[in-house]
């Protein structure tokens, strides 16, 4: 009876996992007979699982959303609790956790009656944070759930995107990862036209819709979706070299400030070089103004009047006529 047990649970976590699976795949997986995958489904609509079948010569299991929760998991309280806090989660209130959230969404969203549905919408629409908007973008959560079941599924989805311009275009792609960066999500996705790998900014992506079909999945050219990401954006933003002087041995500036290693050049035991490289000149200086340790600016000559500049805000802030 324990035995029989572990494998429903393990049974209806692949459920959620995939849209669709067939019996010799879920066999496969839970080292059993068809047959006996047949009579594990029927035990879990005994439970009020909502388990739908299809006909053909294999047939395929679907977790369908249901008229009740399924009863070992969630009471209507809790689920509306958790999907609000999912939302709210996966919109990046929580910093860390919002894919785990936008994940986790699917799956509840997956099995969540209408009635409840419009419960947690009619409470998300009469909330109001106190705190005011996030810095950065706002991401509809229902837009990163149609993304990510996409991706999980493996399916192709079309979509309007804006780009930074406002001008518009419809896409066709098969989504791979999304990516948070931050209070800004990224979409990494196969663009099917343009026959290439693109970034979308998942803000400007505009009433994602999936398509059913299904695709096979594609081998990135980077480490992983986040070194993805972080390429593209680094090639959209070119960076101005930009190298100081400071008056500190290598090690104690190491030390003092956030800097990497292969940007630091000894020169002696007192001085060293900064070269680095800046997407924006006025963060760069007031980053350095943080540094506790005298320094000289080597280049950009531009560099000079932006701490010029920066100075003279602080000095206004703070009071002082000259």
């Amino acid at each position: 009876m324990t035995e029989t047990a572990a494998r429903l649970l393990q049974l209806l976590a692949l459920l959620q996992t995939r849209r669709e699976w067939t019996g010799p795949e879920l066999a496969a997986r839970l080292g059993v007979t068809v047959r006996t995958v047949r009579r594990d489904i029927e035990r879990l609509r005994e439970l009020e699982y909502p388990v739908h079948a299809s006909l053909g010569s294999v047939g395929g299991y679907r977790l369908e959303a249901g008229t009740a929760l399924p009863p070992l998991l969630l009471d209507d309280e809790e689920a509306v609790a958790i999907t609000l806090g999912l939302r709210s989660a996966a919109q990046g209130a929580v910093a860390g956790i919002e894919e785990s959230a936008a994940r986790a969404l699917v799956k509840l969203q997956q099995v969540l009656p209408s009635r409840l549905r419009g419960r947690v919408d009619a409470v998300d629409a009469a909330t109001v944070s106190l705190g005011g908007p996030a810095a950065g973008p706002r991401v509809d959560p229902e837009t990163l759930v149609v993304l990510a079941a996409a991706a999980r599924d493996g399916e192709r989805i079309r979509f309007r995107y804006r780009d930074k311009g406002d001008a518009e275009t419809k896409r066709l792609a098969e989504p791979h990862r999304l990516v948070s960066a931050g209070r800004r999500w990224y979409l990494v996705a196969w663009d099917v036209d343009r026959a290439d790998w693109r970034t979308f900014r998942v803000d400007r992506l505009v009433a994602p819709f999936p398509t059913g079909v299904r695709c096979a999945p594609r081998e990135l050219p980077t480490e992983d979706a986040a070194a993805f990401v972080a390429e593209q954006l680094a090639r959209s933003r070119p960076a101005r070299s930009v190298v100081f002087l400071v008056h500190a041995s290598a090690a104690e500036l190491i030390e003092a400030f956030p800097v990497r290693a292969d940007e630091v050049e000894p020169i002696d035991e007192h001085s060293c070089l900064i070269r680095t490289g800046a997407d924006s000149l006025e963060w760069t200086a007031v980053r350095i103004a943080h540094l506790g340790l005298d320094f000289e600016v080597r280049e950009p000559p531009e560099m000079r009047r932006m701490l010029r500049d920066v100075g003279a805000k602080l000095l206004r802030a703070a009071g002082d006529p000259s």
